[in-house]
């Protein structure tokens, strides 16, 4: 018996599966120790408040717009003024899946993990001044809520211009959308003389990193300890989701991506930017300006009412 125990490849599941309760002459606790399972693992029940941990992640993604120096223990003590019984560990928890930290000088974790088996590059642009389109494009991604569960949108931006060049959105942290993304923005023709990322690991990747050391671009990486290097992009984000994310609950991924779509078309041909002398980025960007289209799209979408489940690993490619 004690090598049928050693032998045993079975996850806990399959284990607790195996258990027959109602078998007549091999009892439970006999059971339990053929399979090696211990018995409170047998009937143990884990405790998910799905719905109320995703309705802390809706407050805490729009708090942390309002307030992004905000840690763990500023938004735990935050969210119990708000009557929410919370403790720092759940909070820390949510807050790494959604990619949110404090906005302070430090490495910032985000959703892009870092891969310690690929190559980091340098950052270029200290005191570099960006004073023409094309100089400079970086991307970054982003956690978006959806009235169940969230997507993680990407996005490549031009910085001088802060044209979005292109998007994506997915289910998944896998580097897929991400390289997706990088080929849409370079069909246009046009490609920066620097592109700059944070050193998450769908960055530093091989996939994303030949595409461009194959046209010849120079590749910019945050440095540890700076958390502003990536400044616009962060902007782009907060933008994005205060004028158009926090404005609906997206029922499925293809809606997300349906008013996604329409919302990058009004930012980048019909929003005036203060910082571009009231210019849109596609004017500052010199691109021709497609059709215009409203902020707000039809309530319910025609083309996109089939639900997806994010809970298969599909990618959404924009």
């Amino acid at each position: 018996m004690t090598g049928l125990k050693k032998n045993l490849d079975m996850t806990l599941d399959e284990k607790r599966l195996a258990v027959d309760p109602r078998h007549k002459q091999i009892p439970v606790y006999r059971q339990c120790e053929l399979l090696n399972l211990n018995r409170s693992s047998l009937y143990y029940k884990p405790c998910r408040d799905t719905t109320y941990n995703e309705q802390l992640m809706r407050i805490i993604d729009e708090q942390y717009v309002e307030t992004p120096f905000y840690g763990i223990e500023k938004m735990t003590r935050w969210l119990r003024r708000k009557k929410h019984c919370v403790n720092p560990k759940r909070i820390r928890r949510l807050m790494r899946q959604m990619g949110l930290e404090a906005v302070y000088p430090k490495r910032k974790r985000g959703l892009s993990m870092p891969n310690k088996q690929h190559k980091i590059y340098p950052y270029l642009l200290d005191d570099v001044k960006v004073t023409r389109p094309d100089q400079v494009w970086s991307t970054d991604i982003t956690y978006v809520r959806m009235y169940r569960g969230w997507v993680y949108l990407v996005a490549i931006m031009d910085w001088f211009s802060r044209y979005v060049l292109s998007w994506g959105v997915s289910i998944t942290l896998e580097d897929d959308f991400c390289v997706s993304a990088l080929d849409r923005a370079l069909a246009s023709g046009r490609q920066p003389e620097v592109f700059n990322t944070d050193q998450g690991s769908q960055f530093t990747s091989y996939d994303f990193t030949s595409v461009l050391q194959e046209h010849g671009i120079a590749i910019s990486m945050d440095g540890k300890g700076r958390a502003f290097d990536n400044i616009f992009s962060e902007r782009l984000w907060r933008t994005v989701k205060v004028e158009e994310v926090y404005m609906r609950d997206y029922q499925t991924v293809a809606e997300a991506v349906y008013y996604l779509g329409r919302y990058f078309e009004f930012y980048n041909n019909e929003r005036l930017h203060q910082a571009l002398d009231y210019n849109t980025p596609a004017e500052v960007y010199g691109v021709a300006v497609g059709t215009p289209v409203a902020l707000r799209a039809p309530s319910v979408p025609t083309a996109t009412n089939t639900a997806m489940n994010p809970s298969k690993k599909t990618l959404i490619f924009v």
